[in-house]
């Protein structure tokens, strides 16, 4: 099946581009948050708005919009006969079983980890346990539960977690495998990755990177009731019934509202939003600091601007808003503001007293056009190379986990520059491109000695370290 979309310009599907533009200048007023936003409607990408470095061919790390891929996931299962809604959680991993089961959890449902009606009390997020190198099946069934399953709403990935798990049980494969010929395959993703936890089992509730354009594709093939240019890809009646309005905000792993919408959500601003009444999806990757990024800020913002973006519209509209967007594609300017001070040599090596980050090392490398960065610390050499009043696309392995929601990569692309901003101050900007991270770090040289700052512009933890500080060897 042909994965593309069909590609149209604003008004030409009845949407109004200077509206567009109105609601992207609310969307900006908290600041550069805004990365990427695409609109469907009535059949066509009409609008693509990517600001730098943020390209098309990005993938992109989704958050918890990850848990309505894996409610796909459930429904097909459920098609194919693997195993019921009423079916009980405990059944499916005797392994795990509790010596004790008490008879809330005995009571547990697959329908309960859908509506995140567990009965636990506690909620946990994906950065506590991606830590976790033990089972996390065994994990989950040490969490009390203290209410009775279906009754009591709790947000939690642990729920999700385990829908992956059942599926993986059922099928023999991961979610990723179990999707990608199913789903993945038919709508034209392309180089889509997910993050693989013990057991060989794909967390249902967050990992899953892929382009901005399957995201909204993703949610066109729900707008459309399973169907993918006219082939069936997901059962119509659980695409009605995974979405629909029940009086709550949560159905089954997607959130829900009264006028038939409903969205998969993800951390620091990460959406796929379906909108029936207009014929519409949007898509949007964000870096918004706040927990309720989507449902306190996106989603009220969107509904304020839908009746006017989705309205009549008019060619001239339209080059206005391209000529925005053409803008907004281009690099962010960078120069240094100073020359490097006479003790400042081409080529240094520190050693960092005691610090909570584990950073032992540091080496500075710098030349006319570029500087490296290398971290020493247990896990190894970590490397950032870092264009000199520019910026450079690269690859890094540098520790991050306590500033990335608990993520610690083997590789990461990073696009990444370095300026003096005083003889003696050195300021280096990384921006992980395929997620919502960008750090700043400041590195400070006085008599022989180096004093580092390092902070994140989004995080479910802390933002900055505390300043570390290293003695120059050479």
């Amino acid at each position: 099946m042909n994965g593309e979309l069909k590609r149209a310009h604003p008004h030409e599907v009845q949407i109004n581009a200077d509206a567009v533009g109105a609601w992207l200048d609310e969307l900006d007023k908290a600041g550069p948050v805004r990365q990427t936003l695409l609109i469907y409607r009535d059949g066509a990408l009409a609008v693509e708005a990517h600001r730098w470095p943020y390209r098309p061919e990005r993938i992109r790390m989704t958050h918890s919009v990850t848990k309505s891929f894996a409610a796909a996931a459930v429904g097909l299962a459920l098609s194919e006969g693997r195993f019921h809604l009423q079916d009980k959680v405990v059944d499916f991993f005797p392994e795990h079983r509790p010596a004790v089961v008490s008879p809330r959890l005995a009571a547990m449902t697959v329908e309960d980890l859908l509506t995140m009606r567990t009965g636990q009390a506690v909620e946990t997020s994906g950065s506590r346990w991606r830590g976790l190198k033990t089972s996390w099946i065994a994990e989950f069934f040490r969490i009390p539960v203290e209410h009775d399953p279906g009754k009591f709403f709790l947000y939690t990935s642990a729920a999700s977690y385990m829908l992956g798990a059942i599926v993986t049980r059922t099928s023999g494969i991961g979610l990723h495998e179990y999707l990608r010929h199913r789903v993945f395959a038919p709508l034209g993703f392309e180089n889509e990755t997910w993050d693989m936890g013990p057991e060989g089992i794909n967390p249902g509730g967050n990992g899953l990177s892929c382009r901005v354009v399957d995201m909204l594709k993703f949610g066109v093939l729900h707008l459309n009731g399973g169907l993918w240019n006219g082939q069936r890809v997901l059962p119509q009646d659980w695409v009605r019934e995974s979405t629909r309005w029940r009086g709550g905000v949560y159905g089954y792993h997607w959130w829900t509202g009264p006028d038939g919408e409903f969205a998969a959500q993800g951390l620091f601003g990460q959406m796929i939003v379906v909108l029936p009444r207009y014929g519409a999806v949007v898509a949007t990757t964000d870096a918004i600091d706040r927990i309720d990024a989507c449902s306190g800020y996106l989603l009220p913002i969107l509904r304020r601007h839908a009746a006017s973006v989705f309205s009549e519209g008019s060619a001239a509209a339209d080059e206005r808003l391209a000529e925005r967007l053409v803008n907004e594609a281009q690099p962010e300017p960078v120069a240094s503001v100073a020359q490097p001070g006479p003790e400042i040599a081409d080529r240094m090596r520190f050693r960092f007293e005691p610090n909570d980050l584990g950073f032992k090392e540091l080496e500075l490398d710098c030349c006319r056009e570029k500087c490296v960065l290398r971290v020493t610390d247990a896990r190894g050499v970590h490397q950032v190379t870092m264009g000199l009043n520019a910026w450079i696309q690269g690859e890094t392995s540098l520790s991050g986990a306590q500033f990335h929601h608990g993520y610690e990569w083997n590789s990461a692309r990073v696009v990444a520059s370095a300026h003096w901003i005083d003889p003696q101050t050195l300021k280096m900007d990384w921006i992980f491109a395929e997620t919502s991270f960008r750090d700043t770090v400041i590195c400070r040289f006085e008599n022989g000695r180096v004093f580092v700052d390092r902070r994140v512009n989004v995080n479910s933890g802390r933002h900055e370290s505390p300043r570390m500080i290293g003695r120059r060897l050479y």
